[in-house]
């Protein structure tokens, strides 16, 4: 089994802004992979289903984003999952806007939510997509830029990187990690 994870923050407020590219991202794999998402428990809206013959747990932590470890490691409790088969999707500010970053574990690198959940399971050994939303102007603070929407040429270009992220989540589980990272670990055309 694996329990794939979205980072963002709930709230209506949030919908759309760059740090949620997570839940958009099991949003999309929800409508992909027709996984309802019809759960509430563990601190998260979840949606079981099967995704390339394996049993999946989609899961949006609604915790916020700097407390996201304890949903996962709810979550990671209840359904005695081990790291290594919880992937979190997320955003990530180093990366051009739509391009993926797929690896099997990491520092959290400055992300408060990986930070959280590295904490609470007390391992970096998880695998990752990250998300590229793109680089922070100069003149913006982080804060607001992660908090802001994207604008409908980057929507454009978001669309296609969140198709990609859900091909790759399942080339992941298929085929494995060194398959999904040598397939999405390269820049990718997005229109």
């Amino acid at each position: 089994m694996y329990i794939i994870v979205g980072l963002g923050n709930p709230g209506r407020k949030y919908i759309g802004t760059r740090h949620n590219i997570g839940f958009d991202a099991i949003t999309r794999l929800s409508d992909d992979f027709n996984i309802s998402l019809n759960i509430n428990k563990h601190k998260a809206i979840c949606g079981a289903g099967y995704i390339a013959g394996q049993k999946v747990l989609l899961a949006q932590p609604q915790t916020y984003m700097n407390l996201s470890g304890e949903s996962v490691r709810a979550l990671a409790d209840f359904y005695k999952v081990a790291p290594e088969n919880i992937i979190v999707i997320y955003d990530d500010i180093n990366l051009e806007e739509g391009q993926l970053r797929i690896r099997k574990s990491g520092s959290a690198g400055g992300h408060n939510g990986i930070k959280n959940i590295i904490q609470h399971l007390g391992t970096k050994d998880f695998p990752r997509i990250r998300i590229g939303v793109g680089q922070k102007p100069e003149e913006w603070d982080l804060v607001d830029y992660v908090l802001s929407k994207f604008s409908d040429e980057e929507n454009k270009i978001m669309r296609i990187a969140l198709k990609n992220a859900s091909d790759a989540t399942k080339v992941l589980i298929e085929e494995g990690i060194t398959a999904a990272m040598n397939l999405y670990n390269r820049r990718v055309d997005l229109g």
